[in-house]
Formats: C-alpha cells, structure tokens, sequence
C-alpha cells in the first residue's frame, strides 16, 4: 500500500468550528465598521442584517413541525403516560419538581446579573404591548381554536396544548394509532435532520448577527454575552450545590460513590454537548452503583424526555436575556408563563445539539420578542451547551438513583464495582 493511501483524509472544521470562526471574522468585520462615524457605521451595519434575518426564517420555518411532532413521538410513542403504576407517578412528580426549581434559578440569575441590559435589540413596542393580558385571557389563550391558524402564527404554547393532548389521544386507540405514531417519529427524525442542513448556514447568520451588533452598538455587546455565559455557569453551579446535593442527602444516595459512577457520562455529555452520546454509559454506571436494570430502562430514558434540568435553566435565563436586550420589562407574571411555555416545548430535545435554540426561537416569536437574539447566543452556545447538557445526565443520573432509593430497590454496589472497564 502506497504511503499516498494510507494517509488519512484530512477533516474541515466541525460546525462549532465554523460557528467560532464566523464569530471572529464578525467581530472584525463589526469592529472595522463601529470606527467610522455614527450615521456611516450605522449604514454599513445594515447590510449585514439581511444575511442574519435569512438565517431567522429558516428557524421559523421548522418551529411548529418540530415541536409537533417531537411532542406526539416522545409521549405517545413512547407510551410514557401508559407506564403509570407507582415508579411513573413518582418520576413525574420528581422531574416537575426538580425542573421547576431549575427554571426559578435561572430566573433569579437572570434578573439578578441582567446580562442583556444595554444590548439595545430592535423591537416593536406595539407588538409587546398585546402581550399585558388578565389571567382570564391567559388561560383562555392556552386552547386554540384552530391549530393551523396557531401553527401559521407560530404561537407555541397552543401548538404545544393541541400536540400533547393529540398523543394522549393516540395512545388511547391503541394499534390503530400506531401507524400515525410511526409517521410522527418520521417526521421527527427529518426535522432534525432538517435542522442540521439549516445549522450549516448558522456560521454565516452568526457572523453577520455579531457583525450588525457590534457595527451598530460597539463593543459592549461582547461583554454582555461573556456575562450571560458567567450567569449561566454561576446559575449551574447553585442548582448542582443548592438542589441536587441537598436531594443526594436527602434520600441518603452515596454522594461519594454516585460522583464517582457519574463522572465519566458526564464528560462524554459536557465534550459532545449531546445527552445521547452519554445514555449508554450512564445505565451501565447506574446499574453498577446499584440501581435495579428495570429501573434504569424505565427512569433514564423517561428523564430524557422530561428531566431537561439544565436545559430548562438555559432557557429561562436565555429568553429573559432577549428581552433584557430588547428593553422590554416582563412582569413576574408574564415570565413565569414563557417559562411554562419553554418547560413543555423543551420535552424531547436533550439529546440534539442546538435544537434547543429553535425552542427559544419559537418561544420569542409567540411573545413578539426579536429573534436577533438568537443568533447573538448561538455565536457563544457551543460554551453554555457542554455545560446545560451535562448537567441534564448528571440530574437524570440522580434522578435514577433517587426512585431507585424511592422503590426500597437500591443496592449499593461495592467500591470495585464502579472500577471504569
């Protein structure tokens, strides 16, 4: 064999790459224009905001078969709401639990360091001022009365309602929706797919993002999101510390024993930045620890779908970030519910790279935020990525152990066998 053949063929960058280096060259190109004066820099700002806008209607164009699909794949294809008994009852009590405590956390983070004041995004104060409404308009708002007008809409949450009771229902008929079911899953694993050809543009739409920001606005846009990336680790760090330590404790789990069952899935999960590449690991480790198998089949791939603890927190903290940037004031109220919102639509997502972004995108959309802000975070995802996804493994890890504990099943595991094979 010639030594020509045996060379090994050379890689191109990976798509965080490419992301990273648009991000630079935007920077630059951003930086050259910010010196002219303010009426010039403004101008030749602008011709960059039409190559990020592209970028935006791509995401808002897979929105609503994205989470329509996902939602009706994960719950009735799944069947998680047949597997009821004691042990389901249970998970589900303790993912909506431990969730909502993630998502209060970001939302106190966020409003504590407000990382996106000053931003200064495009908005449209008329379209945000639809958005005060009494409770009874709230809850009225949550059906829709058509799911296509929602779907043209992008409103989100009414795609979600119709989404979620479309799959109970499926699962309801039995083998006669199986078929549907197997044409959602379709859908589902084309969307994102789907996703994945529209992320190949996103090192182009991030360039051009931070190039309009930093042309239009300066360089205080950079340490706005070195300051939304410190609160989101900041924020990580006090739920590991503050929720699940004190649930360890709590439910006498072997803290020792259980960090050291869960490293290794946890730094497969924070260097891929993807909660599936780490799935097999993790039952293998939990299993060892002492958790019983049936469990661990039933529990981790369920946490998957509904125990999104860092991913939850991201989004929280992220779509307050928009709004913070976009000088818009949400009350209590008003935040409490786009974090609903962003809790259910986020079911089903842990285990794709990125796709949480078109999450949030949606999510902003239905509340007239600028998705301007999306492409400003995804130029620094890929860092906050590797962390909110290993704290998703780390909290499903737990949460296996937890139930384990729960059922009286738990065996502890003799040191050896937590011996890396």
């Amino acid at each position: 064999m010639s030594k020509q053949a045996r060379a090994p063929r050379r890689r191109g960058l990976t798509l965080t790459q490419q992301i990273f280096l648009g991000l630079v060259v935007g920077i630059v190109a951003g930086a050259f224009v910010s010196n002219r004066d303010p009426v010039t820099a403004l101008r030749w700002a602008g011709y960059f905001k039409p190559f990020s806008q592209l970028f935006l209607n791509m995401i808002k164009m897979i929105i609503a078969p994205l989470i329509f699909t996902t939602l009706v794949a994960g719950i009735a294809g799944a069947g998680h709401f047949k597997t009821v008994g004691r042990m389901g009852l249970r998970a589900i009590i303790y993912f909506e639990l431990v969730t909502t405590l993630a998502l209060l956390i970001g939302l106190v983070a966020v409003n504590v360091m407000k990382p996106g004041v000053g931003i200064a995004l495009p908005t449209t104060a008329s379209d945000l001022a639809g958005n005060v409404q009494t409770w009874d308009q709230i809850l009225l708002h949550v059906v829709p009365t058509s799911v296509i007008d929602a779907m043209a809409r992008g409103d989100v949450l009414q795609i979600v309602v119709f989404s979620m009771i479309f799959a109970v229902a499926l699962g309801m008929i039995g083998e006669k929706g199986q078929p549907v079911i197997r044409i959602c899953e379709g859908v589902s694993e084309t969307m994102f797919t789907f996703t994945n050809i529209i992320m190949r543009y996103a090192p182009i739409g991030v360039g051009a993002a931070i190039a309009f920001a930093v042309g239009a606005g300066g360089w205080r846009v950079l340490q706005h999101l070195g300051l939304l990336i410190v609160t989101l680790y900041l924020a990580l760090v006090v739920f590991l510390v503050g929720v699940l330590v004190p649930v360890a404790l709590l439910f006498k789990v072997p803290v020792r024993k259980f960090f050291r069952a869960v490293r290794e899935p946890a730094v497969i999960a924070f260097s891929t930045s993807t909660s599936e590449a780490a799935l097999p690991r993790a039952m293998e480790m939990m299993e060892r620890l002492g958790c019983p198998r049936r469990i661990v089949a039933f529990v981790l791939p369920l946490g998957y779908t509904f125990n999104l603890d860092g991913t939850t927190l991201y989004l929280s903290l992220a779509s307050v970030f928009v709004a913070q940037a976009a000088g818009v004031h949400l009350s209590i109220g008003q935040q409490v519910t786009m974090m609903i919102t962003l809790m259910l639509t986020s079911k089903g997502v842990a285990g794709v790279p990125r796709a949480s972004l078109v999450i949030l995108a949606g999510t902003l959309a239905s509340y007239h935020l600028p998705l301007e802000g999306v492409t400003l975070i995804l130029g620094v995802d890929a860092l906050m990525d590797m962390a909110r996804t290993m704290t998703n493994v780390v909290g499903n890890c737990l949460a296996t152990v937890v139930i384990s504990k729960w059922e009286g099943e738990f065996r502890e595991a003799p040191d050896g066998a937590l011996v890396a094979s």
